[in-house]
């Protein structure tokens, strides 16, 4: 008798758990969450509703053919604009008013060069210490044409 009364302890326990669970559950979670997968349905007209900082490389290649035309003979090529340049949607907006800052290539370079046994051994690596002695990268290497060496810019 006395296990039957522990087991009926344990499933009175188990049943306000999941009584709480789903009222804790109902009150936390939108509504709209799952309405179209594994996300709130909200997030869509939320994320729509900021303001845009980057303007994409279609931008970019308006006006600086120039440019966009090394980058696409050179290694860059997939490399997005902004992933360098940083978000550009307030310049490619108003040419004028908003200059971009030049990034650092000492650092900026390294981000994605700097040697790491985690890289593929395909991709190019370098160990900025060893590599450069102290000179920039685009003293050597374009930005938009890293192994056209004698196009430095």
């Amino acid at each position: 008798m006395k296990d039957y009364e522990h087991l009926l302890r344990v499933a009175g326990v188990f049943a306000i758990a999941l009584v709480g669970f789903f009222g804790i559950r109902a009150f936390l979670i939108p509504k709209s969450f799952g309405q179209y997968g594994h996300y709130r349905a909200e997030a869509i007209n939320e994320i729509a509703a900021l303001p845009t900082v980057h303007a994409g490389h279609q931008f970019c290649e308006v006006c600086h053919v120039d440019i966009h035309e090394a980058k696409t003979k050179g290694k860059h090529t997939g490399v997005a604009c902004e992933a360098c340049h940083g978000p550009q949607g307030k310049h490619a907006d108003d040419p004028g008013s908003v200059v971009p800052q030049k990034p650092d290539p000492a650092k900026l370079c390294a981000q994605c060069h700097e040697a790491s046994a985690s890289k593929p051994a395909s991709f190019p690596q370098v160990s900025t210490a060893d590599h450069f002695a102290g000179s920039v990268c685009n003293s050597c290497h374009p930005p938009h044409d890293p192994l056209n060496f004698g196009g430095a810019k």
